[in-house]
């Protein structure tokens, strides 16, 4: 608490009576402890991480939990079970010590994930227990709880957010394998916070660098209420007035307690600005879904070009039976690779060999649309589940995008320990004392030092703020007669964009880049007269007289000599014409002047001729 120790005497002590009220709230908690964490997944072992997965959906109103999210939830859940399994059957990583863990879930909510997250500072937390007495009068005896020197987690921004204030507090490192908010690169508010996934400042980029090579200078962007979507979009919309030549038609919300006909309104308003047809997605994935489907009910299917941020990645939850309206989205992920190590492991999970996952008969229901007891959320109607089902065989399997990254931030961890213990014990081949007392700010030292190759090959490191290199794939939901829709990779971007332009397809059968434009460009002989606060849109005035167009911005009069040329777009010398003797425009006019010349001289002949006679 070092950082507390400057500054005026009355902040200093306003500061301490803040941080003791919060050590009395969590004290006042932890006595309740059961009541946060009645579920959890518990692996013995010398050294105790932490882990965070959202396993469950955010509940309706007074219900913190919803339903099981296989992807996003127990994909990744048992990614951190493969990954401790793996370590500790390593024997150069770690050598002599087991790696145990204490998993809970976030259900999708921050507030929920705080008290689920107290679980961790238990040990830490010294409780008076002098007056307590058993019925017999003899003192309790206590059963201390594992201390927790690291956590894995947690998946969205605004969850890790909440839970890294708790950590800093008691100096708990934190690896996110999916949190990617800009404002978690502060090094000073979430000093304890590190992550293995690029910040949205990268991605931010990458989708400034798409709209700009697709030609695109009028979008909207629309993000999930949080840290997540509204940071998300702000540096998009920072970054978009930097690069230039790009406006924001509408930014819209979607609010935390949404309801079906904010995604109608939603839609609506986007339809105000049809021109604006590439929509920037920052959105989770219910939130996702809830788009797609209002797009549905309006009739507007293949209108809206979705760029969707790594939340949207390549996952076929969001847009299950939804399909038709997700063809031609862009959509972004952390560059990653399939686990083939991974695929074996979950493919061979049951009931029988998977009993330390408490959510994992949870799953099983929902993954074979069956039932297991009679306490079980499935409808009567449910077919009873036999027990022998097989995930990939019975169910259709896909690794979720996110596995890489809990694999890479468990051995981040392991790495960082491993480095530790060599340090701290050299002369001992496990846990040793010094090891024991070492705080989390060494073991947050030797975390932003380790360099290593990840499972999909590529090197995990972290710069000063914790953050890891942006590397980004690029994917197209796409739909083909011969293998019908599917994600296709079409590019990648690492500081640059490289993209493949042949191999993008768009709804409707569209042959080129449909166009998002506020406004046309303007016909040769027109100038532009921009629309006052929206560079990107403007009127068309044709340049008129003897104007022609100096730039697209005015037109200038030619001067006298010259006039403008067929397209208005230059002057050029008038053409000094002679007749020829022979022309019939000369011959006529001559023959013309000759009869006027002869009447003439008639005339005043006959004049001379009688100048004596007397007029009558």
């Amino acid at each position: 608490m070092g950082s507390y120790s400057t500054g005026p005497p009355e902040l200093r002590s306003s500061v301490k009576l803040r941080v003791l009220w919060v050590f009395q709230v969590l004290l006042d908690a932890v006595g309740s402890q059961e009541i946060y964490a009645p579920h959890s997944i518990r692996v013995e072992g010398d050294v105790t991480l932490g882990g965070l997965f959202p396993v469950h959906a955010r509940g309706v109103p007074g219900m913190p939990c919803g339903d099981i999210k296989k992807e996003n939830g127990i994909h990744r859940l048992e990614a951190m079970m493969y990954a401790l399994d793996q370590i500790n059957g390593d024997e150069e990583l770690l050598p002599n010590v087991t790696l145990g863990a204490r998993v809970l879930d976030t259900c999708s909510r921050d507030t929920y994930a705080l008290e689920q997250s107290l679980t961790f500072v238990q040990a830490l937390i010294q409780k008076d227990t002098s007056d307590v007495r058993c019925t017999n009068g003899e003192p309790p005896v206590f059963v201390k709880p594992e201390k927790v020197v690291g956590v894995i987690g947690a998946s969205a921004s605004s969850v890790s957010i909440m839970v890294a204030n708790i950590l800093r507090l008691f100096q708990i490192p934190q690896i996110s394998y999916a949190s990617t908010a800009p404002e978690l690169s502060d090094d000073r508010r979430y000093d304890f916070f590190s992550r293995v996934v690029p910040p949205d400042s990268f991605q931010a980029q990458a989708m400034v660098d798409i709209v700009k090579a697709m030609g695109w200078n009028y979008v909207s962007t629309v993000a999930s209420e949080g840290s997540y979507g509204e940071k998300g979009v702000d540096a998009f919309m920072q970054l978009s007035r930097e690069a230039g030549g790009i406006c924001i038609a509408q930014s819209l919300k979607i609010p935390h307690d949404h309801i079906l006909s904010d995604f109608d309104k939603i839609i609506h308003q986007l339809l105000d600005t049809r021109y604006a047809r590439a929509v920037v997605l920052f959105a989770s994935d219910e939130d996702i879904r809830g788009i797609l489907n209002a797009t549905k009910r309006a009739n507007e299917v293949g209108h809206f070009l979705w760029i969707g941020s790594d939340s949207w990645g390549s996952k076929n939850g969001p847009i299950h039976q939804l399909e038709e309206a997700a063809v031609g989205a862009i959509t972004i992920l952390p560059k990653r690779a399939t686990i083939s190590g991974f695929d074996a492991y979950f493919t061979s999970r049951t009931l029988e060999n998977n009993r330390r996952n408490v959510w994992f008969a949870e799953y099983w229901e929902e993954n074979f649309n069956c039932k297991l007891m009679s306490s079980s959320k499935k409808d009567d109607s449910s077919r009873k589940c036999t027990g022998q089902e097989r995930i990939g065989i019975d169910s259709k399997y896909e690794q979720e995008g996110k596995v890489q990254f809990v694999i890479d931030a468990m051995y981040a961890m392991a790495h960082a320990l491993h480095n530790m213990q060599r340090d701290l014990c050299p002369e001992i081949s496990g846990i040793c004392p010094e090891m024991e007392l070492a705080g989390g700010k060494k073991l947050l030292k030797y975390i932003r030092s380790v360099s290593f190759n990840g499972s999909a090959g590529t090197s995990v490191t972290f710069n000063r703020n914790g953050d890891a290199p942006g590397r980004y794939d690029l994917f197209q939901y796409q739909w083909s007669n011969v293998t019908g829709p599917g994600y296709r990779m079409i590019g990648q971007w690492t500081e640059t964009l490289q993209l493949s332009a042949e191999e993008l397809q768009w709804p409707h059968g569209e042959q080129e880049i449909p166009t998002s434009v506020c406004s046309l460009p303007c016909k040769a002989g027109e100038r532009k007269k921009v629309v006052k606060g929206m560079p990107c849109c403007w009127h068309c005035e044709p340049c008129d007289g003897y104007q022609y167009r100096s730039d697209e911005f005015s037109c200038k009069l030619c001067t006298y000599n010259m006039r403008p040329n067929v397209n208005r777009t230059a002057c050029q010398f008038i053409p000094i014409t002679k007749l020829e003797w022979h022309s019939p425009w000369a011959v006529i006019p001559v023959f013309l002047a000759m009869l006027g010349i002869i009447a003439t001289i008639f005339v005043m002949a006959t004049f001379v001729r009688y100048n004596d006679t007397p007029i009558v």
